[in-house]
Order: structure tokens, then C-alpha cells, then sequence
């Protein structure tokens, strides 16, 4: 989640699917951290780290055009499995840009995180805001959800997170009305028709997408619904005549996806969005592997699809 709770500060709440001293660890241990923080397409190196209070976390995140980010976080709370409080964004040419404060708890088998970055003025907050946006940041605590996953079952899946301004009833809507659905869902600068549509627990759906010399078709199986909770749904590329199919540009992709969305209440006018994305059914060495390394394209086109979903809310909502 993001939201507004003070001006000056910006709040993210992230369930984990793992007990609370694997995220803990996750979070803490210099071989695991370099494996998921940071947008997606950064890489991280730890030069030093002293987990402590007055310690220090030496580190420089690498990205993908080849960029190098110092970062020196000073720790001024340190609470074994339960909180963290530290400078973030300073280094040996500059102050830190914002002090965290990030608490775990265990909800039964699940870890609950709560941070808060909080700035030194409502006009910082706001920049930052776009920034963290424009820049994935927020990718991070969904490559956190990745990285646990594969250390609990060892399974490869995709996650990325939203938060919306409509209550959960409506957030719900915005997913099982075709009207509205296909409205926001297609990439940017495609459209997207129902050819069929029953979207209901064992319904199915076949629609087209089409851009500039673009055309291409696909359906969907939803196995289950709960509202306004959850949807989950397999979907595949299929031809005209309805005959399985693959990614137009993408030949090792995956034949078969299960996506899951969850939705969960943050207040009455906001609502958590979570898609989950997996390899459903069989799947080769190869098809995995390019399901892997498409992982930050999966952001860029859910992000894109994301922000029509935004524009639509506030012209249609």
C-alpha cells in the first residue's frame, strides 16, 4: 500500500506468504538482501554491515544502465524480528533523503510489514512520491514477496502491488464487469473486445487485442471468485478459432498463466491491489526461464495497465 496518512510521510504495508523470521532474515542477511532489493534490473553490493543500533549498512546499488547508488544507513533501532528505524538515501557527498521505520509482525503463517518513510516536509514527501514511482521503487517489496516464495517452495511467480483510491466493492467491480475491465486491462496503446464473457467461478472468457498491426487473441478460465476478495484465473494466447496459441513475440512464453488477484480493504476509500502471476500446468526449463527474465517487462506492462486503470477511475468512477 501507499497512501496518505501525514504529508510529510508515505506509508507501505506488504503481507508475506512466509513466517516472520524468514522475512526477517530476508531483510537482515547481507547474501539474501542482495537478491531482491531495489527496483527490478538493480543489483546490490554490500561493503559493510553492522546491525545495531549507532551501526551502519555500507552498500551501493548498481543499475541497469550501469549507474552506481552509494547509500550509507545509519540504524537507530534495532528490535530482533520486530522493528527497524534507519536513515535511508544518505552517503559520504550527501544527507539522507528520509528516515524508515519498518515494523514485522506474525499474522499465523503469514509476516505483516508496516513502513513508514517519513520527510522533512509535505513539498519532499510529494517529490519523492513521483520519484519512487517513475523509478519502480516500489517493486522492491515485490521482488521481497518473489524472493521468499522461491525460498519456501522453491517456485518462481511474479507479484506487483497497487493501491486505489475506490472502495473494495468497486475495486472488485472494476474486475468482473467486462464493461469496465476491458477498459483499463490492455497494454498501452492497444484496445481490448469481449468476444465472450462469463466471469463467474468455472466461466470462461475469449477476447481480442488490438493496436497499430497488432491483433492478437486470448481467453481465460476463472476457478475461483470470492467477493470481493479474490479472483483467480488461467489464461492463454489462442488463434481466431479458439486453438492455443503463443506470444506473438515471445515463442518460449509460457503456454499457460494463473493469475490471482487479491484485493484487501486499507480504508473505506482504499483498496490494496495484488496480481500474482504463475506458469500453470506444464511448463519447459526454457519457457521458465523466459517467464523469469520477463519480469521487468511483466512491471512495465502492469504498470501501464495500472495507470489507465487510474485515468479511468477519475473520468469514470
Amino acid at each position: 500500500m501507499v497512501s496518505k496518512n501525514k504529508s510529510n510521510e508515505i506509508k507501505i504495508t506488504r503481507i508475506y506468504d512466509a513466517p516472520l523470521k524468514v522475512v526477517w532474515e530476508a531483510w537482515t542477511d547481507t547474501k539474501q538482501v542482495a537478491k531482491w532489493w531495489g527496483p527490478r534490473g538493480f543489483t546490490l553490493t554490500t561493503h559493510s554491515k553492522d546491525l545495531r543500533v549507532g551501526g551502519t549498512w555500507n552498500y551501493t546499488m548498481h543499475g541497469p544502465d550501469g549507474t552506481n547508488y552509494p547509500n550509507i544507513t545509519k540504524y537507530y533501532e534495532v528490535e530482533t524480528y520486530k522493528k527497524l528505524v534507519y536513515d535511508h538515501g544518505g552517503n559520504a557527498d550527501q544527507p539522507p533523503l528520509f528516515r524508515v521505520t519498518v515494523m514485522f509482525s506474525q499474522l499465523n503463517d503469514k509476516t505483516k510489514m508496516d513502513m513508514t518513510m517519513t520527510f522533512s516536509s509535505p513539498e519532499v514527501a510529494a517529490e519523492s512520491r513521483k520519484f519512487i514511482k517513475a523509478a519502480g521503487g516500489n517493486a522492491t517489496w515485490d521482488r521481497l514477496a518473489e524472493y521468499v516464495e522461491k525460498e519456501k517452495s522453491n517456485k518462481d511467480i511474479f507479484v506487483i502491488n497497487r493501491t486505489f483510491g475506490v472502495p473494495i466493492k468497486t475495486m472488485f467491480k472494476l474486475w468482473t464487469d467486462p464493461k469496465h475491465f476491458s477498459q483499463w486491462l490492455p497494454p498501452t496503446g492497444m484496445q481490448m473486445q469481449f468476444l465472450e464473457a462469463d466471469i463467474r467461478p468455472g466461466g470462461k472468457t475469449k477476447y481480442v487485442m488490438t493496436g497499430e498491426n497488432i491483433k492478437m487473441y486470448g481467453r481465460a478460465e476463472y476457478l475461483k471468485i470470492e467477493s470481493p476478495n479474490l479472483i483467480v484465473y488461467t489464461q492463454q494466447f489462442c488463434d481466431e478459432k479458439d486453438n492455443i496459441s503463443r506470444h506473438p513475440f515471445a515463442p518460449l512464453w509460457p503456454e499457460t498463466l494463473l493469475t490471482t488477484v487479491t484485493l484487501k480493504e486499507e480504508s473505506l476509500n482504499e483498496t490494496l491491489v495484488t496480481v500474482t502471476w504463475e506458469v500453470y500446468g506444464h511448463c519447459s526449463p526454457e519457457e521458465l526461464a523466459e517467464f523469469v527474465k520477463a519480469k521487468a517487462g511483466m512491471t512495465i506492462g502492469w504498470t501501464g495497465s495500472f495507470d489507465k486503470l487510474d485515468d479511468y477511475l477519475e473520468k469514470n468512477i
